[in-house]
């Protein structure tokens, strides 16, 4: 089963798996990576390609399925949300 709420952590801090532990204790809910250079513009990338095919009616779902696979890095600790 998929979870409802997933967090992608891009970025410098998505090396770090102390801090994405953080996150997914908090909100508990798992966190995933993609290994993308620059992945800080990633979604302005496909924003800009989903308007250049918007007339088509292609929608941004389509195009982001185009994104390399997120990976798992972490998931919450159990108990976690009683803190």
């Amino acid at each position: 089963a998929v979870p409802k709420t997933r967090i992608l952590a891009t970025g410098g801090a998505s090396h770090n798996k102390k801090i994405l532990q953080v996150l997914s204790d908090v909100f508990n809910a798992p966190v995933f990576t993609i290994d993308t250079a620059n992945s800080a513009c990633l979604g302005s990338a496909y924003r800009a390609i989903h308007g250049l095919v918007a007339e088509r009616n292609v929608s941004l779902a389509d195009v982001v399925k185009l994104a390399p696979e997120p990976k798992l890095a972490v998931t919450p600790t159990p108990g976690a949300e009683e803190v």
